[in-house]
């Protein structure tokens, strides 16, 4: 299984490889303009509790990219493979099996993830921010990039166009990028929106990284959820290729 799990990711890994500086550069460019717009121009003037608004939204900016760039990794080539390019068969026919296939894809978007992650981190600590990176930011980080890889790959099985595919994104990732707690607090909403929010993955995401980069305790419970969503994603794009192959 390792071995099928390898040769699946290895194939991603050698696209990106031939484009990493590209891709690089290009993942600096949205992080740059967040950076800039809420470091220099609204974050010098505003604070959040103890610290400043810099220190507050760069945990936010890395669970909306993470999230972002894992799902695209995964969903949008999957989808160009299934319905137009036909590439996908050549997988369904060959020894591998459906746990090493969605295994090797998902570990291939959280690559990507973490890759860019790593850039904005970098570019973060160049604009001055202050926050704690350790083994449970990169856990919370690296299960971020999981969970949203995996639910590229549902919904890349699922959706039958690129236009179902932007309009997924759409209606769904979309709103979590502004509400689930990247650029603001939760606290103010409503209390059923607020309840509402507090069930998607990225609200825990965004929530337990500001926490630990704070220097502050894990969330487990928030960790224990985003478990919950990665297993519920990664069962049922297994289901999906076992009934592709039948």
């Amino acid at each position: 299984m390792i071995n099928d799990i390898w040769t699946v990711f290895w194939r991603d890994w050698l696209v990106l490889k031939r484009r990493l500086g590209r891709y690089v550069f290009a993942r600096m460019i949205s992080p740059l303009l967040y950076l800039v717009a809420f470091g220099w121009g609204i974050g010098r003037n505003i604070s959040v509790g103890q610290s400043n608004y810099l220190d507050f939204i760069v945990p936010g900016i890395v669970a909306l990219n993470s999230m972002t760039i894992s799902f695209n990794a995964v969903g949008s080539p999957l989808n160009m493979s299934r319905l137009y390019h036909k590439t996908l068969e050549e997988y369904l026919i060959a020894p591998i099996g459906a746990v090493s296939f969605v295994t090797g894809k998902i570990l291939a978007g959280v690559l990507r993830g973490m890759i860019s992650s790593a850039v904005i981190i970098c570019l973060s600590f160049l604009f001055g921010a202050q926050f704690l990176v350790n083994g449970y930011f990169l856990l919370i980080l690296v299960l971020n990039c999981a969970l949203f890889a995996a639910l590229g790959f549902v919904a890349a099985m699922y959706l039958n166009s690129h236009e179902d595919m932007s309009n997924f994104s759409t209606y769904v990732l979309l709103p979590m990028s502004f509400l689930c707690a990247t650029f603001f607090s939760t606290s103010h909403f409503p209390k059923v929106v607020r309840w509402f929010i507090e069930l998607l993955p990225l609200t825990h995401a965004s929530q337990a990284l500001r926490s630990v980069a704070g220097g502050g305790a894990v969330s487990f419970l928030s960790v224990a959820v985003m478990i919950v969503y990665f297993l519920l994603f990664f069962g049922v794009g297994i289901w999906q290729i076992k009934k592709m192959s039948d």
